[in-house]
């Protein structure tokens, strides 16, 4: 199953840095390594939806993002991502999402963009163990500093049961990340989160998905999410090593471990889950695993 995995994992990651110009199925296929039809097969199996569907997605996500971002002439951005006209993009866009590019520019609002979760992330969440605790772990080099952030603003998306962020995913679905991305003028990237009791609405989950903003945000609150706002507060952001992306569950599981055995004490601090959410950033193997819990100083 691992190679298998792997297999669609480098077909993804191909996708990505070629988003840019025309992708056939035979360049597909030799990053697989296996035939056309066999890939083309297994990418459906496991990420859900043929091959053609997710390239034109994982483009019109992109093209919105730099309509959103730039001045650049929407028949550039077409280009950009792999469209042959203007018309072309047009159509695809519209379809996607319901409004042109050109109102899109003129009026960012929330959109659901294709934010795909890799092979490997599936493979994880098929097999959710290997994310425990345990001492299997290996050893990991931990980072640790600690941020002050501002008065600012949550939007987020709360669920009914979730306490982690697989429950979330089973209850809510994977499209908010996409949705939480579109929001012009975030702070940072979007977090899943821990809420302590005085943030949970009643009959809601502990764990949330949400992205903070400006404390003077005016701009659109996608349907069904709340915006609430968060004291100014310092946190304990714990980073772990770059790691391989078959070791994504490892590299979480470190870092709880590491945050599990921390003393803040002996800095000065201690833990003050009751002031803001825990956070974490999605895994990128590239920078590391990061999860943030708040602190105070002690008096």
């Amino acid at each position: 199953m691992r190679e298998l995995v792997d297999a669609v994992q480098r077909m993804q990651d191909y996708i990505e840095q070629h988003l840019r110009v025309q992708i056939t199925l035979e360049q597909l296929a030799k990053a697989a390594g296996y035939s056309p039809f066999h890939a083309t097969r297994l990418f459906k199996e496991i990420v859900g939806i043929p091959t053609s569907e997710y390239i034109r997605a994982r483009r019109l996500a992109r093209a919105a993002l730099q309509l959103r971002d730039t001045a650049d002439r929407v028949l550039d951005v077409a280009l950009d991502t792999a469209f042959e006209s203007h018309a072309g993009f047009t159509r695809a866009f519209t379809n996607r999402f319901g409004l042109t590019p050109e109102q899109y520019r003129k009026n960012p609002q929330p959109l659901a963009l294709f934010q795909p979760r890799s092979a490997r992330h599936h493979f994880l969440h098929m097999t959710k163990g290997a994310i425990e605790m345990t001492e299997q772990t290996r050893a990991n080099t931990v980072f640790v500093q600690v941020m002050e952030r501002p008065a600012r603003k949550l939007i987020l998306l709360r669920g009914r049961r979730a306490t982690d962020y697989w429950g979330y995913c089973e209850e809510l679905g994977c499209d908010v990340w996409g949705v939480l991305t579109s929001l012009k003028g975030a702070l940072d990237e979007p977090i899943g989160m821990w809420l302590p009791e005085g943030l949970r609405a009643p009959g809601t989950s502990v764990y949330a998905q949400g992205v903070e903003v400006p404390q003077d945000y005016a701009g659109p609150v996608p349907e069904g999410m709340d915006m609430i706002d968060l004291p100014p507060c310092k946190y304990m952001l714990f980073q772990g090593e770059p790691y391989p992306d078959e070791e994504m569950g490892q590299a979480i599981s470190a870092i709880w471990q590491a945050m599990e055995r921390y003393k803040p004490e002996l800095y000065g601090w201690q833990w003050a889950d009751e002031v803001a959410p825990r956070f974490q950033f999605a895994p990128v193997a590239e920078r590391g695993y990061i999860e943030a819990r708040p602190v105070q100083a002690l008096r």
